[in-house]
């Protein structure tokens, strides 16, 4: 449906000779929404994500985010997809480690024109106002190597690459497992602030459920997914 941003029918996954890892009848976000994804690790949250992205394929079942049917894409079509609309927040954060702050946010706006037109005319400042709002505010660490600055500033580096360019869904993968409980949730509640200003829809993924009172809704993977279940 058109106002669901991310739509799931049916979806089947088994890695290649492998047990089924996903078996999901139903999954929605819609859109503005901040969903919270919970479930252990190994229950299958970072395949589901690779799959909404594109960069997977089901067996069987329907993919749709932002009303592309992602099986009936060709793969061009998915990549181009995922540059222009989707931004993701990566559990290992994955930066450019011998790019600046700045150039890594930058980043995204080098595949898409799409997204460099969404940032606007100065590029270079709306990296700086991100930066900012994420608290990098200091402006002698925006041209520092990404590998020079703690996990923590490189986290909100890889928010601030996400969010530039006004992606309409951004995905977060266990962006916050390195943090203590107090800068853990002022990311959260920032990030949310940044997505809610937007418009974007976010799909916030973790092992740790205590977190699911910071978003419009939260989700259970074990609950939804059959594969695995006991008959």
């Amino acid at each position: 449906m058109a106002d669901h941003v991310i739509d799931i029918e049916g979806l089947r996954f088994a890695w290649k000779s492998g047990p089924q890892v996903l078996d999901i009848e139903t999954f929605r976000v819609g859109a503005g929404e901040r969903v919270f994804l919970r479930g252990p690790s190994g229950s299958g949250k970072s395949t589901l994500l690779g799959l909404i992205a594109g960069v997977l394929e089901p067996q069987a079942g329907r993919i749709s985010v932002m009303g592309q049917d992602m099986g009936a894409l060709a793969a061009a079509k998915r990549d181009r997809l995922r540059a222009d609309r989707m931004g993701v927040i990566f559990q290992m954060f994955n930066l450019v480690p011998y790019l600046s702050v700045t150039g890594n946010v930058l980043l995204p706006l080098r595949f898409s024109p799409a997204r460099r037109k969404a940032a606007g005319t100065d590029p270079q400042a709306e990296a700086r106002r991100l930066l900012a709002r994420l608290g990098l505010q200091d402006e002698s660490l925006l041209d520092r190597r990404v590998s020079d600055l703690s996990v923590g500033q490189q986290q909100r580096v890889a928010a601030a690459r996400a969010l530039i360019g006004s992606p309409s869904l951004v995905i977060a993968d266990e962006p916050t497992s390195a943090l203590d409980a107090d800068a853990r949730d002022r990311f959260i509640n920032l990030l949310s602030e940044e997505v809610e200003r937007s418009g974007a829809s976010l799909l916030f993924v973790s092992h740790d459920a205590s977190l699911a009172g910071l978003f419009t809704r939260a989700v259970d993977l074990m609950a939804m997914n059959k594969a695995g279940a006991p008959a």
